[in-house]
């Protein structure tokens, strides 16, 4: 049987073949079109609990932004978050300065996401510490004599003169603990591969910039016998926590000002065979690790790959240190940003 089309039915096949050569010659021309701005987030009120960022699969640091920020009201200090990411952890590119402990330079991947102190823990967070717990606050930090903060009077100055233990157990009283060396350097280097998160004068106190009269800390060194009696005479000493720019994170401080005891053992070879995720740092050791510098530091111990060791019972004006809160510990949200 023979068909025979109908001119209603060649009039339909025609509109449907000139549509579809259309889309294909639009789908052709047309522009890229950006998906729309998610709408900006309402500001939470201070007494909101905070809930988890959500987290997202790690990628490499490229940028960085200041992210939730919360506080722990057994210390009244506030938290950032820390979102897993990978990274070059030691010496960054260009840097000429980096000693063989900072080297190879390597990938690291940190897989969770952690809340880090904003700041050092301060004098007024580790007083509450010791009136709850009954322990004795450490020794008022003295630097030849002269009192750096007499009688702990300065809350807002970060506590100093604090052994590795006892930082450790403060930060287990607040409910959290040290960060561990490759926590530290993803989170100090706020996004960046630079050896410094910004000019070294705009973020970080250190011996050229800790007194009252500006030092030049390598011509000092050479020329003065008595380097130390110099920073003496000059008052140099730390300073109130947060005064510095903050980096791509929103942290202050954690370059100079005063050293930070993390919570790894100190391996000189770590770096050659340090695992490539999550790592925690030699098993043992005699030393534990320092990072970030202090008021006393010239410049070139001023870089976020720089490490030293100290033993884990002295006590020194200028080391101190910070907390991690683990993802998933419920805290009050702030209404503020970093700034």
């Amino acid at each position: 049987m023979t068909f025979i089309a109908q001119p209603s039915i060649l009039r339909l096949s025609g509109l449907v073949l000139v549509f579809l050569v259309g889309v294909n010659i639009y789908s052709q021309v047309r522009p890229e079109v950006t998906p729309p701005k998610k709408p900006a987030a309402t500001k939470p009120t201070k007494t909101q609990e905070a809930k988890e960022p959500e987290v997202q699969q790690p990628q490499n640091q490229r940028r960085a932004a200041p992210g939730p920020v919360r506080e722990n009201p057994k210390e009244s200090l506030k938290y950032v978050w820390i979102a897993p990411g990978t990274f070059e952890m030691g010496c960054s590119s260009g840097d000429s300065e980096c000693g063989s402990v900072e080297k190879p330079p390597h990938q690291v991947t940190i897989t969770k996401g952690y809340w880090l102190g904003r700041t050092e823990v301060t004098v007024g967070a580790y007083t509450r510490y010791a009136a709850a717990t009954g322990r004795q606050m450490p020794p008022a930090p003295d630097f030849l004599g002269r009192q750096l903060n007499p009688g702990w009077g300065n809350q807002a100055m970060p506590i100093v003169n604090v052994t590795w233990d006892e930082a450790r157990d403060y930060c287990t009283w607040a409910r959290g603990r040290l960060p561990t060396e490759a926590e530290w350097e993803y989170a100090a280097r706020g996004g960046s591969s630079e050896a410094r998160y910004g000019s070294l004068d705009e973020v970080a106190w250190y011996t050229d910039n800790s007194g009252r009269q500006r030092l030049d800390s390598g011509r000092t060194w050479k020329e003065d016998r008595n380097y130390e009696q110099r920073l003496k005479d000059n008052g140099n000493g730390m300073h109130e926590v947060g005064r510095k720019l903050a980096n791509g994170y929103g942290l202050h401080d954690v370059l100079g000002n005063v050293w930070e005891w993390v919570n790894d053992w100190y391996g000189v070879e770590y770096y050659q065979s340090s695992p490539s995720q999550d790592p925690a740092g030699p098993t043992n050791g005699e030393f534990r690790v320092l990072r970030g510098g202090s008021w006393r530091s010239n410049p070139s111990g001023v870089r976020v790959s720089y490490r030293y060791m100290e033993y884990p019972s002295v006590r020194y004006e200028h080391v101190g240190f910070r907390c991690v809160q683990e993802s998933g510990l419920r805290l009050r949200i702030s209404s503020r940003r970093p700034k």
